[in-house]
């Protein structure tokens, strides 16, 4: 897999584009969740951002934000847990 293929760029509700690294794709409870750094970092802590993977209307994969706390809860968890395996340190 190049450096590419772990790229995604995101629209914000502006219309400005942020390009984020796929760290991980997570499978929990029969959903998948992808965790994103961005490479534009503003402060020195390394930041992660998750976000659920989805399927749209015309069968497209997207991305959404998770809207409920327990759930969110959860996958930060379950990332964590992660992380600390791989003897690393993200804030979310």
């Amino acid at each position: 897999m190049s450096e590419d293929e772990n790229i995604v760029v995101l629209t914000d509700d502006e219309g400005n584009d942020h390009e984020f690294e796929v760290l991980q794709i997570l499978e929990i409870d029969d959903a998948e969740y992808a965790i994103l750094l961005p490479l534009e970092q503003e402060g020195e802590e390394d930041e992660a951002v998750i976000l659920k993977i989805g399927v749209d209307e015309n069968g497209d994969e997207v991305l959404y934000d998770i809207e409920d706390d327990d759930e969110w809860e959860m996958v930060a968890q379950a990332w964590q847990e992660c992380a600390d395996d791989m003897d690393g340190e993200f804030d979310f």
